[in-house]
């Protein structure tokens, strides 16, 4: 069983705990701008596809409290400079390797820093979760699609009355209405950072979580 940690904006935390409820992870709390649970990999997956109003999916791989530089670089098996210099000590002792070349697939880590508690974890997304894949070209100023979604979702629409937006500039507000009035997984479209972790079979795992999102439209 993996942790995992949502991001989201201040003030959606309970939205988003619902949804992954809905999605049957365990152990799932809410946090200042985040969301905990625990699943498996194949969960990692069905987060991703599935997630509305969250930001992001980041497999945690540690927490520990840090209250200096010294206890941070100790604290990582993990400010970007001295979490890599971190890694790449770690990397030599381990594999006896004194450099390592930055080529092959990319892995993104991510970490935050809350009231000296330090959390490292790979970022299983790639690019937020606002970005679902209907808009081909960016617009000026645009109102986050994650926001959007929370925005229909807190208003109760369901897909069953008529919806309209007097003041529709790009249409999101809308798009993400008519997605959830179909029950239409919001990354159905996309890609995922996840499809390149080999241990996780990510590829076939999220090709079955989409198929199982199909499904339920």
């Amino acid at each position: 069983m993996m942790t995992y940690e949502i991001p989201c904006l201040l003030g959606l935390e309970k939205l988003v705990a619902d949804e992954v409820k809905r999605l049957g992870l365990q152990d799932v709390r809410a946090e200042n701008g985040r969301i905990l649970c625990r699943g498996s990999w194949a969960d990692c997956a069905r987060l991703n596809i599935n997630l509305r109003c969250g930001a992001r999916v980041i497999a945690l791989l540690g927490q520990f409290p840090a209250q200096s530089f010294e206890e941070l670089f100790q604290g990582v098996p993990a400010c970007q400079s001295i979490i890599k210099k971190a890694m790449v000590e770690r990397l030599r002792a381990h594999y006896g390797i004194e450099q390592f070349p930055e080529t092959g697939t990319k892995y993104q880590v991510r970490f935050s820093v809350f009231k000296d508690q330090v959390s490292i974890g790979l970022d299983a997304s790639g690019e937020g979760l606002y970005k679902r894949g209907y808009r081909a070209v960016g617009v000026e100023a645009p109102l986050r699609e994650t926001l959007a979604a929370a925005l229909v979702i807190l208003s109760r629409y369901k897909g069953l009355d008529p919806f309209r937006d007097p003041f529709c500039g790009s249409g999101t507000i809308c798009i993400e209405a008519a997605a959830i009035g179909l029950s239409r997984a919001p990354g159905l479209l996309r890609d995922f950072a996840f499809s390149s972790f080999p241990n996780a079979d990510g590829a076939a795992a999220l090709e079955r979580a989409k198929e199982e999102a199909r499904q339920k439209e």
